[in-house]
C-alpha cells in the first residue's frame, strides 16, 4: 500500500494564507480531493494523511468532515491549541472522530526558538499519548537542539519530524563540495543523528524541493540529505509525502514523489514498501 504521508486541501482566501507570497501565485485557489485523487491514482498511491496548514480548530473539523466524505484520506493530521488549559476537553471532543491520527502546530513560524520547551505547552502535550495522537513537529535545522530536548520529555509519545527540518538545500546548491563532504551538511546532520536517537522519532521525506532552488533542482541536490535521513532512522522509521500542493512551486506531483521513490529504488523490496507506505499505516494508525 503507498500512502502520501503528507499533504494539504484548503479553500482559499487571501486573510488565511498570508504565507502564500507573490512568487507562490499558483497556490492561490483551492485545493480539494478532487484535484489530487487523479496525481495519486497515476501513481499507485491508494491513500493519504491530511495535514493542517491553518491553525484553527475549525479547519480540523473541515478536513475531518473531508475525510468522512472522501475515503482516501485515512487520516487527519489537525490542530488545537495545546497551551489551552482546557485544551483536554477539546482534544476528547475531536478525538470522537476516529480520523483524527495526530496534531501539529507551525512551531517553525513562532518567535521564540524555545516554544516547543513552554511549560503550558509541554503540559498539554502530555495528554496525547493517552489519547493515542501522534505529533508532527515542524521546525527549522536551528531548532533541532530544542526539538531534541522536547521529545526526551516524553518517552510514551510517537513523534514524526516533517520536511526532514526544512535544511539550506537551495544554499548549497552550487557547492560541489557538498555533495562529498558530509562535514558540510553541519550543524543539521548532527540535530538529525541525536533526534533519531530517540525510537519512537519518524521521520517524513517530504517539502525537500521547496527548499531547493525551485526552477534549477536536480535529483543530486538532495541525495546527501536523503543519505544522512536513511543513516540515522533507517529504512523502518521514515515515511515518503509530497508536501501537496505546496511541493507544486517547485516540482509537480509526480515529480516530487518520483524522487523519493527513485531514491529507494537501491533497497530491498520490503524496505521501498516501508518506507512508502507501510511505516505511515503503522505511525498513524491507519486502515
Amino acid at each position: 500500500m503507498r500512502i502520501d504521508a503528507h499533504q494539504h486541501f484548503w479553500l482559499y482566501n487571501e486573510q488565511e494564507y498570508g504565507w502564500i507570497g507573490p512568487e507562490m501565485a499558483g497556490l492561490t485557489r483551492d485545493f480539494l480531493p478532487a484535484d489530487l485523487r487523479p496525481l495519486q491514482r497515476a501513481l499507485g498511491i491508494e491513500g493519504t494523511v491530511a495535514v493542517q496548514a491553518r491553525q484553527t480548530v475549525d479547519e480540523t473539523k473541515w478536513l475531518l468532515d473531508l475525510a468522512g466524505q472522501h475515503p482516501e484520506i485515512r487520516g487527519v493530521v489537525g490542530w488545537a491549541d495545546l497551551c489551552d488549559p482546557e485544551v483536554g476537553q477539546r482534544l476528547e471532543t475531536l478525538c470522537a472522530d476516529e480520523r483524527l491520527r495526530g496534531l501539529r502546530h507551525v512551531v517553525q513560524d513562532e518567535p521564540d526558538d524555545r516554544f516547543l520547551l513552554r511549560a503550558d505547552l509541554n503540559r498539554g502535550m502530555g495528554l496525547l499519548a493517552d489519547l493515542g495522537l501522534t505529533y508532527d513537529i515542524l521546525i527549522y535545522p536551528r531548532h533541532l537542539p530544542v526539538a531534541c530536548e522536547f521529545v526526551a520529555r516524553f518517552p510514551e509519545q510517537w513523534f514524526v519530524l516533517d520536511h526532514v527540518a526544512k535544511p539550506p538545500i537551495a544554499a548549497n546548491h552550487a557547492d560541489v563540495c557538498v555533495r562529498h563532504s558530509r562535514g558540510r551538511l553541519q550543524p543539521w546532520a548532527e540535530g538529525i543523528r541525536r533526534l533519531a536517537e530517540h525510537p519512537r522519532v519518524y521521520c517524513k521525506v517530504s517539502g525537500m524541493v521547496t527548499e531547493a532552488v525551485w526552477d534549477g533542482w536536480t535529483a543530486a541536490d538532495f541525495r546527501p540529505y536523503l543519505d544522512v535521513v536513511v543513516e540515522a532512522f533507517g529504512t523502518e522509521r521514515i515515511m515518503f509525502g509530497s508536501d501537496w500542493p505546496v511541493c507544486t512551486v517547485a516540482g509537480s506531483y509526480a515529480e516530487v514523489m518520483g524522487l523519493a521513490y527513485d531514491y529507494a529504488a537501491q533497497f530491498s523490496a520490503a524496505e521501498q514498501a516501508a518506507m512508502a507506505g507501510e511505516n505511515a499505516a503503522r505511525f498513524y494508525g491507519l486502515t
